[in-house]
């Protein structure tokens, strides 16, 4: 087993830089697949809730919790699906590693929006089924959680183990 620690600079892909453009954009792919169905069910629950009896009842706070979500929602959707969109109008331009730097920049966008989309759902569910006063903590505490779970850890890890030249 190689021991942990700084990886040797001297170990690695032996790729062109097309090569490595193309296993990067079908890693980038493979990971907007996994994204995307979630945002879809999620997104798709969202629009519902609107033609749903309880939905009148709710206050006027609640209501805009609820179109902040479906926003953020819907602009979750738009990074995502743009990774695929970019690649569809720029291939063939020979414009590969360009088209993986933007479409990953996209990517990690719509993982913020993502972010932000789960955030206000969690506070707009948790208000009506909890009306507590510790609700907005809860979700500061998820939302924490996910911070560290999506952007702190691997920060740590390409810190830790990334070579030091």
């Amino acid at each position: 087993m190689a021991p942990l620690g700084p990886r040797d600079t001297s170990e690695g892909r032996h790729e062109s830089p097309e090569e490595r453009a193309d296993r990067r954009w079908n890693e980038l792919l493979q990971e907007v697949r996994v994204i995307q169905t979630g945002v879809q069910i999620l997104f798709a629950f969202l629009l519902t809730v609107v033609f749903t009896p309880r939905f009148a009842t709710l206050p006027s706070t609640d209501k805009t919790i609820y179109v902040v979500t479906v926003l953020l929602g819907a602009a979750t959707t738009g990074a995502l699906i743009g990774t695929v969109t970019f690649h569809r109008l720029v291939a063939g331009h020979r414009l590969k590693p360009e088209t993986v730097l933007w479409a990953s920049r996209l990517a990690l966008l719509g993982i913020v929006l993502l972010l932000a989309t789960v955030a206000s759902a969690l506070l707009l569910i948790l208000r009506i089924a909890l009306h507590s006063s510790a609700v907005p903590w809860v979700v500061a505490g998820l939302v924490a959680w996910f911070m560290v779970c999506w952007f702190a850890l691997p920060a740590w890890v390409l810190h830790r183990y990334s070579s030091r030249e």
